[in-house]
């Protein structure tokens, strides 16, 4: 579809015609009203394309096209071009394939390497993995020889099909919509980079990611959690109580060192994370805290302290000192402990979840919450967790229940404050 754009004050229609993309400057001024009047124009550029006809003959005939701009040439011009002497072409055909050749960009693998290259300095190594998988397994494959002003709406939904119908780790399973909205964004910000650099329109830019289903949280209650802890082995009941009564992530509580922990003001700094074998700055900003220790944490560090302390490393690690490896502990440790107690299987990271409801289920402060669990706000706290704390505190609404039937079962209203005073009396 043909489109109105602007560059550096000057207005264009942008279209594609043969299969190459066409720029035709105005010589109206860029105005609000200009533009209103050019979507007219860019409509019948689309009308005369459907029918074959001649863009350059419907922009002459509306007097719009620049006397010094003159439209791109077409493919038996260019050929004739290539093939003569650059001094035997005529002057607007020779200034068109100037134009033309600046206008040209980069193949996709060759701007994307590019792109990479530019922006990894700002990325969490986690991040850069995910990008330099994306980009070599999906976007590069499909895209690769494509100059990136070129490649199409409809080559990118066709992608996404395509991803819809891969299969995921699991098998059986195809890839969730949270991975592939994640490959889209990744190919919509190297679009978006080459259109900045390159003038042309992203295609993409009103494609909406696909809808993510509500992920539920299962945590544990202290029953459940009492139960996890007698029952692991003795080397990790220690490492259990701190992840259950702290809101811990896998790779903080494992990147955890001793030097953040502090016994004298009762807290631990978490301000590391261990993730794809390195320590790295934590998830997000708000994710560096202060974590208050209960009296349980507090015993169970100082007992850990007597195991590993004196290695001044990891709180947490292997008789080789290094930190606990999360796919190790999940599938050897983690999981066989869940079916020993016939519990339903969750991933660890729901210790991470019962922290949150025991700790609004025993009265604590929302903002204090949050700022233990690394929250920027309490917006995420009462989402994702506040349907477990009337399980848990009976605050369900349970009060007001009886207030009625008190009230109601008597045939009169409950008389409030206002009910016992008396009117004063006329005259006064």
């Amino acid at each position: 579809m043909a489109s109105v754009r602007q560059s550096r004050g000057r207005l264009f229609l942008d279209y594609r015609a043969n299969g190459t993309r066409q720029r035709a400057y105005v010589k109206l001024s860029d105005t609000p009203e200009n533009q209103k009047y050019l979507q007219g124009v860019a409509h019948q550029v689309d009308a005369t394309l459907a029918r074959g006809g001649d863009v350059t003959a419907l922009l002459i005939k509306l007097n719009l096209l620049e006397p010094e701009q003159p439209a791109l040439p077409t493919e038996a011009e260019l050929a004739l071009v290539a093939a003569a002497p650059m001094p035997r072409a005529s002057a607007p055909v020779a200034q068109a394939v100037a134009t033309q050749s600046i206008q040209r960009t980069p193949e996709f693998s060759t701007f994307a390497e590019l792109w990479n290259n530019e922006f990894k300095v700002g990325w969490r190594k986690t991040y850069i993995t995910t990008v330099r998988g994306i980009l070599d397994k999906y976007l590069i494959p499909t895209f690769g020889k494509t100059p990136i002003a070129e490649i199409t709406r409809a080559q990118i939904l066709e992608l996404r099909s395509k991803l819809a119908q891969s299969k995921g780790r699991r098998a059986g399973t195809t890839l969730s919509a949270a991975r592939i909205n994640t490959v889209m964004l990744i190919l919509r910000q190297v679009l978006t980079e080459g259109a900045d650099r390159y003038e042309f329109t992203v295609p993409m830019a009103r494609l909406r990611p696909l809808k993510i289903p509500k992920s539920d949280v299962f945590p544990f209650t202290l029953e459940q959690s009492h139960l996890l802890i007698n029952k692991i082995r003795a080397d990790y009941r220690d490492y259990m109580k701190v992840r259950l009564f702290t809101g811990m992530r896998s790779g903080e509580i494992h990147g955890l060192k001793w030097k953040y922990v502090d016994f004298d003001r009762r807290i631990i700094l978490v301000r590391e994370a261990f993730v794809g074998g390195e320590d790295e700055y934590t998830k997000t900003d708000a994710s560096q805290r202060d974590i208050q220790m209960s009296q349980v944490v507090y015993d169970a560090l100082k007992s850990q302290f007597e195991a590993t302390g004196r290695q001044a490393g990891y709180v947490f690690c292997n008789r080789k000192g290094e930190p606990l490896d999360t796919n190790n502990f999940t599938k050897r440790v983690w999981y066989p402990l869940l079916r020993h107690l016939c519990m339903d299987l969750r991933r660890p990271y729901q210790t991470r979840h019962t922290a949150a409801t025991l700790w609004l289920a025993s009265g604590e402060a929302p903002e204090w919450i949050a700022l233990q669990m690394g929250h920027a706000s309490t917006e995420m706290l009462f989402r994702v967790y506040s349907r477990y704390v009337p399980n848990l505190t009976r605050r369900d609404g349970s009060a007001f229940d009886r207030l009625l039937n008190n009230s109601f079962s008597q045939g009169t209203p409950a008389k409030g404050p206002e009910a016992d005073a008396q009117p004063p009396p006329q005259g006064a």
